[in-house]
């Protein structure tokens, strides 16, 4: 039976990840130091008994030693999420960032254990060309703007993961996560789509940030977590970096108009600017984030499978029942 350990298992992707990865009759052992995910994503597999919940910081390198010497496959997904988040702590962005992630490249290389590392489609930064493929070059804004901490730090995880792979041969995989959404998702931090249901349940103002006519495309967390499995039983991905996302663009605008519409809200959708949002003087959005999805398509056969529409539905059915 295989055993995976997962970094961040607390949070909304891991959390999804481990429910996955227990079906397919894993071991699944987490470690979440619980600063962004929550107990109540993983409270139904405590009577698991090939679950094991670990309370701790990834940083922590006695415990990361211990349990990477035990698992077969890490998937490390721990790290500083969301706009708001990264815009009012950026040392604890950066340091979380890349020293979570070289204190578990050094265990993995001490045991020979193939790591996924959870990137971002931020480290695209403010490209212009669409769609987004692997190999494009990356043009962040300037080290004046903290909301650009967390694409360097990201682009810092990617390089010191490739080079541990070309230099000692170690087993990397690293994915670029472009708006992954679903139930368990919080919106505490920034994230827009949780925010959006939230608000339209409650019938209060729909804020959307900037001009509403930035796009984004939001990929199903069912159908993300299938693609990092896929990616984790592949030795074509062994090396590479591999978005995974959807193609279906939305503008924002046009997001809040589609939650008001499924939620059956009287909410107002009210513009909001960003120094209004972020109390962040000149914060920098780009106006798209498309993902080329065919790099995984070609090592997987993997693509996403769920609208748009029926993602957000599960998220209002999630927060209806949650409430």
């Amino acid at each position: 039976m295989p055993q995976a350990l997962i970094t961040g298992g607390a949070g909304f992707i891991g959390s999804h990840l481990s429910d996955c990865l227990l079906k397919l009759d894993y071991n699944v052992t987490i470690i979440d130091n619980l600063s962004t995910g929550q107990f109540k994503n993983i409270a139904h597999l405590q009577d698991n008994p090939k679950f094991r919940f670990v309370i701790e910081d990834i940083r922590n390198v006695h415990t990361t030693d211990r349990y990477v010497s035990e698992c077969d496959v890490i998937f490390h997904l721990a790290a500083a999420v969301g706009v708001q988040k990264i815009i009012q702590e950026p040392i604890n962005t950066i340091e979380t960032n890349i020293g979570g992630t070289e204190a578990l490249l050094k265990a993995a290389r001490r045991y020979r254990k193939k790591i996924l590392i959870a990137s971002t489609s931020e480290v695209y930064g403010k490209g212009v060309k669409f769609p987004f493929e692997e190999d494009d070059d990356s043009l962040v804004g300037p080290t004046t703007k903290s909301r650009w901490s967390y694409a360097a730090s990201k682009a810092i995880d990617e390089f010191l993961g490739l080079a541990y792979y070309h230099e000692i041969g170690l087993p990397v995989v690293i994915f670029r996560l472009f708006n992954t959404v679903g139930p368990r998702q919080s919106g505490q931090y920034g994230m827009v789509v949780p925010r959006f249901v939230k608000w339209a349940l409650d019938n209060h103002p729909i804020q959307v940030y900037g001009d509403g006519e930035q796009s984004r495309c939001f990929g199903n967390v069912y159908d993300v977590v299938d693609a990092i499995h896929r990616l984790s039983t592949a030795d074509e991905a062994i090396g590479e970096v591999i978005n995974i996302g959807t193609n279906e663009e939305i503008s924002i605008f046009n997001l809040a108009k589609r939650v008001k519409e499924r939620v059956g809200s009287d909410s107002e959708i009210q513009i909001i600017s960003y120094d209004e949002a972020y109390k962040d003087p000149g914060y920098e959005d780009f106006m798209r984030r498309v993902p080329s999805i065919d790099k995984i398509g070609r090592i997987v056969d993997w693509k996403p499978s769920t609208a748009l529409n029926d993602t957000i539905d599960q998220i209002i059915a999630y927060y209806r029942k949650d409430d």
